[in-house]
């Protein structure tokens, strides 16, 4: 497995546009700040630092694809989600590239 891969998404197999298409929770994971300066349509902001305490956001979503600016706090995000038992999270990589999947 390529580290970079394992750290920043952008996994081959995951099909982004379906799980999308299908109506995935799409988590902004950078700053207000950030997310104000753009942003994917239909995205939640919920700041890294943020996750832990907003996990019931989470709940009873079929997929959830997280993402940021480079790849990096998303993946974070990623692992707390799966430490708190989100067994259906994605690591979308950047918010530019999720944004292309974005209709």
């Amino acid at each position: 497995m390529n580290i970079f891969k394992l750290l920043f998404g952008g996994s081959a197999t995951v099909d982004l546009q379906s799980i999308i298409d299908e109506g995935a929770f799409l988590v902004d994971v950078r700053t207000p700040g950030e997310f104000a300066g753009g942003n994917v349509k239909g995205s939640v902001n919920i700041p890294l630092d943020k996750i832990q305490s907003q996990l019931a956001k989470f709940k009873n979503k079929k997929n959830i694809i997280v993402f940021c600016q480079s790849g990096g706090r998303s993946g974070m995000a990623k692992s707390i989600l799966e430490k708190g038992g989100f067994t259906n999270v994605i690591n979308g990589g950047t918010w530019n590239k999720v944004n292309q999947f974005v209709k």
